[in-house]
């Protein structure tokens, strides 16, 4: 495999990291932003594959060849999967994000094998560095426009492992989604709950400032009996709401969780999803309702949940990775009396934060994201095997 170093980005990259202005080279050759901006329009016709510039990215040319299996149908379908998500779980997103395009026709084609894994590959450079992540302020972290948080062009998400831009990664992906957003739109009534699953987790990324995507969530919501979809359903809103504030949403979320005839997936999902978005101490009804519904069968059961599973780590399921930062790292005492101090958090968490064996935000990789390094290269030379869809179905 060529050394990443090699790659023409590289050099953009170093120049960065000595002082170069970002701003010289917006809008150029190795802008993923614009270079995707420039696709979105003829992706489908599948001519623009190879005339994309995969090698001004590192790792581009596997990713291109990755995207071509998928296109294909071939038998290496699921090794491709895995390297597409290995490079992101290993903080190089550049060259994948220029894949969404490309990757979201093949997910919203009925015929196509694998399509919820997927929806869930292309999600990935949506999200810097979430995996491991699970306190109240980095878990459904968004920045609708990067470009606002910082004058510097690279935002609050610092770098890639490259020294790439990983603002512009993320930004280019969620523009992707966002454009094609109609197209996935109706992957949240496909048949196969994982498709559901996965579409909710992606649609979850795109810019909602009209509120369709949170409207077409929550009519999917009102119609949908498969508790695990549900349980998504709410996780994808909380985290459209984390980008654009919505109070109903967050009031319908506790609703959710205070509603004993929900399931118990469903009322655990919705407690996840309002401890992110307000800045209220846990009411005891909430911890008593985890301490009754939050058993370890549960938990593991949950982790078929996209967000669950990136934030679990070190064997412990990403529920009960949760409750702990979110309930007892730097928490109130569950006893807070009428009168005493709020909770206060920023909207978001500066660059290098740690929160207690919770994850970093916006700094290092976490463990459980360097386990991924080479994954795509290691199983492709084990199996040639396809493999049906990973999540589960009716619950």
């Amino acid at each position: 495999m060529r050394d990443w170093r090699t790659d023409p980005a590289f050099a953009m990259c170093r120049a960065l990291v000595d002082g170069a202005d970002p701003a010289s080279f917006a809008g150029g050759a190795f802008d993923v932003r614009a270079l995707v901006a420039g696709i979105l329009s003829g992706a489908r016709s599948g001519l623009l594959l190879d005339a994309a510039p995969w090698g001004n990215f590192p790792h581009g040319d596997e990713v291109r060849k990755a995207v071509h299996l998928l296109r294909i149908g071939d038998d290496l379908a699921r090794c491709a999967m895995d390297v597409l998500g290995g490079l992101c779980a290993n903080d190089s997103r550049a060259a994948a994000a220029l894949a969404v395009p490309f990757l979201i026709p093949i997910a919203t084609d009925a015929q196509r094998p694998h399509r919820a894994a997927v929806l869930a590959v292309l999600s990935g450079p949506a999200r810097a560095r979430h995996f491991g992540v699970a306190s109240r302020d980095g878990l459904l972290l968004h920045r609708t426009d990067p470009r606002r948080h910082a004058s510097d062009g690279y935002d609050d998400y610092g770098v890639e492992v490259t020294g790439y831009p990983a603002g512009w990664s993320v930004a280019a992906a969620r523009a992707a989604i966002t454009a094609e957003a109609p197209a996935l739109l109706p992957l949240l009534n496909d048949p196969a709950p994982a498709v559901r699953i996965t579409a909710a987790y992606a649609l979850a990324t795109a810019a909602d400032l009209d509120h369709t995507v949170r409207t077409a969530l929550a009519a999917r919501f009102a119609a949908e009996h498969d508790a695990m979809v549900r349980a998504a359903l709410l996780l994808a809103a909380a985290e459209i709401t984390r980008a654009h504030a919505h109070p109903p949403t967050v009031r319908w979320l506790r609703e959710r969780w205070q509603d004993r005839t929900e399931a118990p997936e469903v009322r655990l999902a919705a407690t996840v999803g309002w401890l992110c978005l307000t800045v209220q101490p846990a009411p005891e009804d909430l911890h008593q309702t985890i301490d009754t519904l939050a058993t370890d069968e549960r938990a593991h059961a949950l982790d078929a949940l996209p967000w669950m599973n990136a934030a679990a780590g070190s064997g412990e399921p990403g529920l009960r990775r949760c409750i702990r930062c979110m309930l007892t790292a730097r928490s109130p005492s569950r006893r807070t009396t009428p009168g005493s101090s709020r909770l206060e958090r920023p909207a978001s968490a500066p660059l290098g934060h740690r929160s207690r064996h919770c994850g970093l935000v916006g700094s290092a990789r976490s463990t459980d994201e360097s386990r991924h390094r080479h994954a795509g290269r290691t199983r492709c030379r084990r199996s040639r095997k396809p493999a049906a869809e990973h999540l589960p179905g009716r619950r």
